[in-house]
């Protein structure tokens, strides 16, 4: 039986260079017996984290009822969680860092998931390092967490530019690997 896997696109950029490789990954996963279910957060609504602490008191539900309590179910049943972004001043997009932000709630449900980071950027690759830095920062705080791979689009200015790089073909790989 083949893996469960979440890919969640955060580009506020519909067909934007990180989703097209999201894409490719998602390819590559069900090119082996693997399912992919993909959540743009550009389609949900998603409040800022309050610091309220509600969460820590309520067993991992967050006081706002926004489309995160979706999103966290998918997390909480995904065995492989696929992190995407434009990278934005050496910096993921703001809807993938409130994402992260609110997934505190689940720090504790959380529990040995895999994680695959893809991130697109203008820049070269030097540009991204920061970025996945970052995103490696957002497991540290989950248990038995497992960073199984990062996926780097540099040189990626037009929509499109990351279908001319080798990050397609590792995408691909990467997805078809899980």
């Amino acid at each position: 039986m083949g893996k469960r896997i979440l890919v969640i696109v955060s580009s506020p950029r519909k067909g934007g260079n990180s989703e097209i490789l999201a894409d490719q990954f998602i390819r590559g996963a069900e090119s082996t017996e693997n399912t992919a279910e993909k959540i743009c957060l550009r389609e949900k609504g998603i409040n800022y984290c309050l610091g309220c602490g509600y969460c820590q008191k309520s067993g991992g539900r967050c006081s706002q009822h926004d489309d995160m309590t979706e999103i966290i179910d998918a997390m909480i049943n995904a065995d492989v969680i696929v992190l995407s972004t434009p990278v934005y001043k050496s910096c993921m997009c703001a809807q993938l860092k409130t994402l992260i932000d609110r997934m505190f709630a689940a720090n504790n449900a959380l529990v040995g998931k895999d994680f695959y980071f893809i991130a697109t950027a203008a820049a070269g690759k030097d540009g991204i390092i920061s970025t996945m830095e970052s995103m490696r920062g957002c497991t540290y705080a989950l248990r038995k967490a497992r960073i199984k791979g990062e996926i780097y689009g540099p040189g990626c200015v037009a929509p499109g530019d990351v279908r001319k790089t080798p990050a397609m073909q590792e995408a691909f790989e990467a997805g078809a690997s899980c």
